[in-house]
């Protein structure tokens, strides 16, 4: 006879032992195996039991199928921890009196439970107490299921952000939950007051494994669950302190970042509209605004004052092929609005493809400029802390909008000529320019351009000869043609150099002797390093 009964659900074979029917129920051999999962029962009352076991079960025998055969016993023990059963429960006395040492050394080496049942239950009574308390078990999971996801679409519906749901996960599972992004910054933490923190928890850092912890300065062992909208990862969920959870636990978990990938899918599809409308109205004031009124309305509905004097910063990428590789959760106006909004809360900011464009409060009294370029430099100190280089350009003051147009094309200006003199990382006032300004202001571009070209000639080529001349060309220049001085910097020899200055005169006349072709030069010179086809445009 084959008898069994299953239900859906499991219970550890621990816990089962545990019930008051098998409370003086014995575990022979196997006890690290205590902790497999029952899922059914079955009674063997035929010796070949093997076709009709499944895996979790509990078989249940009075060992008459083997009375004739105890022989058997290690070899049926092996075959059932191999289909996978939770242990076997006999009945010893009757059919069988004692279990042989190699029976319960193949069930120890194993780890496959040997139990033996009292003999004055009923195998009816263990099938009916031990199913009992594991439909009570799953009963019980499935209001906790309904109470998980009653408690997270009720968070969906209701249209709460991060904090409520670490609050609710904090609470459904009682341990400390945090919610991070990419770089393992806190976006929301509940319950965390249980760690004993010595400050507001800012950053949570995860190890490869994601199984630890790093929380101010202390390693704990955590759960994660991942925050993924689609192909994309936005974060994770942590329980702290904890490195396994409880099937309904886990459950709860996984609904959080489930429902968190949806709270921050649609805070960034807001955030993507409203940066939209920001940046459609500085494109209208660097386009040049017609009604101003309509401006100063549309900006004060974003938090901008631009009704006062406004000086513009340009920071753009140094290379901006990086813009991809700086990942998008770290876009310019998120590395730079914490400073700028520090100093002026009513800044306009907004984020081009390479390029972040500020309207700030101008820095005013005799220092003005230059606590402008303290200011600057701040904000490129803190983007290469970041990892990201990126230079600045700074306009003139203005005193409305009428003129933020042209305080644009001023800082763009301002930050290409300050790149092209001293490279990345650049901090340039327009008002620092020197002579670049005044050419900056030329309208004609093309004239100046064939102005250039006319002077230079072959100098303006885009080939490393020709790079090589102008180097040379420059330093002649810096040093006021004293070739003892140049021939020193560029450490060439004396009779290299004058080799060279022959060369270079051919070319553009006799700009060692003669001070209007030197200035023609020099100005040449001025426009070939300052001309840039980009320049001007929002990028």
């Amino acid at each position: 006879m084959v008898m069994t009964a299953a239900t859906t659900a499991s219970r550890p074979l621990r816990d089962v032992l545990a019930s008051p029917v098998l409370a003086d129920a014995k575990v022979l051999a196997g006890a690290s195996g205590l902790d497999r999962s029952v899922e059914r029962l079955n009674i063997m009352e035929v010796p070949d039991i093997l076709p009709w076991v499944k895996p979790h079960e509990l078989l249940l025998t009075t060992a008459y199928p083997l009375r004739d055969h105890p022989e058997e016993l290690p070899k049926l023990v092996a075959d059932l921890d191999d289909a996978g059963l939770a242990g076997i429960g006999i009945k010893l006395g009757r059919y069988l009196d004692q279990l042989d040492d190699a029976v319960l050394d193949v069930a120890d080496s194993r780890g496959f439970p040997i139990i033996q049942l009292p003999d004055d239950v009923g195998f009816d009574e263990i099938l009916h107490d031990v199913l009992t308390d594991i439909l009570h078990d799953q009963a019980a999971k499935l209001a906790r299921s309904e109470e998980i996801h009653r408690a997270f679409l009720a968070l969906v519906l209701g249209g709460d952000g991060l904090p409520e749901i670490a609050r609710d996960v904090a609470g459904l599972i009682d341990a400390p939950c945090a919610i991070v992004d990419l770089d393992g910054d806190v976006l929301a933490a509940a319950g965390t007051d249980a760690l004993g923190l010595s400050s507001p928890l800012e950053t949570v850092l995860l190890d490869a494994g994601r199984h630890l912890a790093v929380v101010d300065g202390r390693t704990l062992p955590c759960t994660c669950a991942p925050i993924t909208a689609g192909p994309r990862d936005h974060g994770q969920v942590i329980v702290l302190g904890r490195d396994a959870l409880a099937t309904d636990d886990r459950l709860a978990l996984e609904n959080a970042a489930t429902v968190a990938a949806l709270t921050i899918t649609k805070a960034r599809e807001l955030q993507a509209v409203e940066d939209k409308y920001r940046s459609d109205l500085v494109h209208d004031l660097l386009r040049g605004v017609d009604d101003v009124d309509d401006a100063v309305r549309r900006a004060r509905s974003f938090g901008w004052d631009l009704e006062r004097r406004l000086i513009t910063l340009v920071v753009r990428l140094d290379a901006p092929g990086t813009a991809h590789d700086a990942p998008e959760r770290q876009p310019l106006t998120r590395r730079v609005s914490p400073i700028v909004t520090a100093r002026d809360p009513h800044a306009a900011i907004v984020h081009f493809s390479t390029e972040a464009v500020i309207l700030t409060e101008a820095f005013s009294g005799t220092d003005g400029r230059a606590d402008a370029r303290t200011f600057a430099r701040r904000l490129v100190d803190d983007a290469r802390a970041g990892g990201v280089s990126v230079s600045i350009g700074m306009s003139r003051p203005v005193d409305d909008l009428a003129g933020v147009a042209h305080a644009y094309e001023q800082a763009v200006r301002a930050l290409h000529i300050g790149r092209t003199v001293t490279g990345d990382g650049a901090v340039a006032h327009f008002d620092d320019l020197g002579a670049y300004r005044v050419l900056s202001l030329v309208e004609d571009h093309r004239e100046l351009d064939v102005f250039a070209t006319e002077v230079l000639g072959g100098l303006r080529a885009d080939t490393p000869a020709a790079a090589d001349l102008r180097a040379t060309l420059e330093v002649l220049l810096d040093t006021g043609g004293n070739v003892a001085e140049a021939s020193r910097r560029l450490h060439f020899h004396y009779n290299t150099l004058r080799y060279r200055i022959e060369k270079l005169s051919q070319l553009l006349g006799p700009f060692m002797d003669d001070a209007r072709v030197r200035l023609n030069v020099q100005l040449a010179l001025l426009i070939h390093a300052m001309r840039d086809p980009d320049a001007g445009r929002p990028r």
